[in-house]
């Protein structure tokens, strides 16, 4: 790797604990439709993919999945948002390494993440947050990170990507970034931390 010059984040996971955000959203769809809770199976799936994605596997009846998308776009989120934890060092981190650094999010959230960044107060601690809704294809394919090398103008090994799951594996080996796993033995990299505490040091270590 070259000098880094760019830390890019994946929302779900790493900025944030939202295990009980989405399992309460995608819950309050799933009854609304009959369905049961979710699964400890389904809750690995739509803590990595799209809501459209998500909508497609708990639901494989077109009907029920259509009946399933009216009643999501008029829910309230902000409940599901305030309920949202934020990694206890995030804000320490990213006020220590800006502006030596160039700090992003790379998330397959969509239309929630402005709500996201403003009810938790984290307006200009990132210089760009790129949502599936932002590229033609979200994570597991490399295009959210693509876009955030070619916003900055660096190369892939300029630029460093923490996230937690096998599709921000995926999308950084495609984009050919280096991973650092985060609360995710599992993941394929040489880099894991278990808290944002850990990255400033590494971050010291790797130049």
């Amino acid at each position: 790797m070259k000098h880094i010059h760019v830390i890019a984040f994946d929302c779900d996971g790493v900025l944030f604990d939202t295990h009980k955000a989405n399992t309460a959203f995608y819950n309050q769809i799933l009854n609304h439709i009959g369905k049961p809770d979710l699964t400890a199976d389904q809750f690995s799936y739509v803590h990595m993919h799209t809501v459209d994605e998500s909508l497609v596997l708990l639901f494989p009846d077109e009907k029920d999945r259509s009946d399933a998308h009216a009643f999501r776009k008029n829910m309230d989120y902000f409940p599901f948002i305030r309920s949202m934890e934020m990694e206890p060092y995030l804000k320490p981190l990213l006020k220590r390494i800006r502006p030596r650094y160039k700090t992003a999010i790379a998330t397959n959230r969509s239309d929630t993440m402005d709500a996201v960044i403003r009810e938790h107060g984290l307006n200009g601690y990132f210089d760009i947050v790129v949502s599936a809704r932002d590229v033609p294809k979200p994570k597991p394919h490399p295009d959210p990170l693509l876009k955030i090398l070619h916003h900055f103008q660096v190369g892939p090994d300029q630029a460093l990507y923490v996230g937690d799951s096998e599709v921000d594996e995926q999308a950084a080996r495609g984009a050919g970034v280096t991973l650092i796993a985060y609360r995710n033995t599992s993941l394929s990299t040489r880099y894991h931390i278990s808290s944002l505490r850990e990255l400033e040091p590494m971050l010291t270590a790797l130049g």
